[in-house]
């Protein structure tokens, strides 16, 4: 039994070994005995069990304290670059955008003056023609 008010850290192996004795308790009380002599709450060999269920004895490893690594230079470069590729793809649909609005307006006004001058004067025409 450890020593009370400190905190204890069990090991994968040492898990599954309390999940797989639990497992294996047939009688009235066993399980109850088995955490006495371990020292260890219901709900902790509970949520054990439930981590071996859903993803192994892998889960039972637990993960590291603290923060995650920071990125890596390669990884730095990937998500400038991702970033960059999303601005230019933005920059190009604006350019295309605009294409197809001068498209669409080359054909309805004049290029040169010379042409607006002859379309006045058949707009004029048409106009009074209808009288």
């Amino acid at each position: 039994m450890p020593k009370p008010g400190k905190r204890r850290k069990f090991s994968a192996a040492e898990k599954l070994r309390i999940v797989r004795e639990a497992a294996a308790c047939t009688q009235r009380g066993d399980i109850e005995a088995l955490l006495r002599r371990e020292g260890i709450y219901s709900s902790l060999l509970t949520a054990w069990r439930k981590q071996l269920a859903l993803h192994g004895s892998e889960a039972l490893a637990g993960r590291k304290p603290g923060r995650k690594p920071k990125q890596d230079a390669k990884d730095r470069r990937i998500a400038e670059l991702e970033k960059r590729s999303a601005r230019l793809e933005e920059k190009l649909a604006l350019a295309e955008k605009l294409i197809d609005l001068q498209k669409n307006h080359l054909g309805r006004r004049p290029t040169c003056r010379r042409e607006a001058q002859v379309r006045i004067r058949l707009s004029a025409g048409s106009e009074g023609s209808g009288r």
